[in-house]
């Protein structure tokens, strides 16, 4: 039987109205359905919009929000605001939740303080075929939990995170400083975890809440490894310019796995693996010269 949960999911999209689509069915076909259904579309065209007209009414509220701001931490933000639920489960137009990603993100509401939010599995979507590639997983089966001064990417990712309303909004929303569509291109997730463990909050690693992501091409592999790069510098070039001495070993923690994934996959003779290596590490360290650049600058929009 049918029965709603009172979680908000949140969409965010970009001009992927297939993908759109196909994480709608999925969280609209669930056993356990979210009380409401944010989508924000940052798209140049309308095509969003009328798939999402074509869906018939029911049981689950639609908010549908058209955002002209660029960037992935402007929607999710947008998505915040407008969410009516103590919980909001944020997901992606090229991901797709797994059947009971509605009744695991339920869960959080349960959770007394200080956990604040839940991250989970990402899966590959789809069959490996050849000349794809799987992105952003992760497979661990064991459940953590994140305090104090923890790596914040290996508590989650954006594309599978699930937060308490009122802990987001205490700490700020996301940074729209970082993010895909804006100068700091990536790691919005991470820094914001990052301020979540710095007020105190814990992040639980939940292997129950399953996320599929789309597989990408070659060409999306290349640019993906350089912008996820730059994004992690960005994100610690902007709070090392803060004065958090914290985010010397973090990079260095980063830059020194990318390093050491270059060298196994050259000793490999995986030279595709190497050019990935070599651009994060080179998006890394530009990253981390913008991040500082800007750092003393005040944010166009922090929620």
């Amino acid at each position: 039987m049918t029965r709603v949960a009172d979680v908000t999911a949140a969409v965010a999209s970009f001009e992927h109205p297939e993908g759109l689509m196909r994480c709608v069915k999925s969280l609209l076909g669930s056993n356990v359905l979210p009380s409401q259904l944010v989508v924000v579309d940052q798209s140049r065209d309308d095509r969003v919009a009328r798939i999402l007209a074509s869906i018939p009414s029911g049981v689950v509220p639609l908010a549908y929000i058209r955002q002209s701001r660029r960037g992935l931490s402007a929607s999710r933000n947008a998505a915040l605001r407008e969410a009516t639920s103590p919980v909001v489960a944020f997901t992606d137009d090229d991901c797709v939740p797994a059947g009971n990603w509605i009744e695991v993100s339920e869960c959080l509401l349960t959770l007394d303080e200080p956990i604040a939010a839940l991250s989970g599995r990402v899966l590959p979507l789809g069959a490996d075929l050849p000349g794809t590639f799987a992105v952003s997983l992760r497979e661990s089966t064991k459940r953590r939990e994140f305090t104090g001064r923890a790596v914040p990417w290996e508590a989650g990712t954006g594309g599978n995170f699930i937060g308490k309303r009122d802990w987001l909004t205490r700490v700020g929303g996301f940074d729209e400083r970082l993010g895909a569509g804006t100068p700091g291109k990536a790691a919005e997730d991470a820094e914001l975890i990052y301020r979540l463990l710095r007020a105190g909050a814990t992040v639980r690693y939940e292997p129950d809440a399953i996320v599929y992501h789309e597989r990408q091409s070659r060409a999306q592999r290349i640019s993906s490894r350089a912008s996820y790069g730059f994004g992690i510098g960005s994100f610690c070039g902007l709070w090392l310019g803060r004065g958090d001495l914290y985010m010397v070993p973090l990079f260095a923690t980063w830059a020194g796995r990318q390093c050491r994934s270059l060298a196994r996959a050259a000793r490999q003779g995986d030279w595709f693996g190497v050019k990935q290596r070599a651009l994060g590490l080179r998006g890394g360290a530009g990253g981390l010269c913008h991040g500082l650049a800007i750092s003393r600058r005040k944010a166009a929009a922090i929620f």
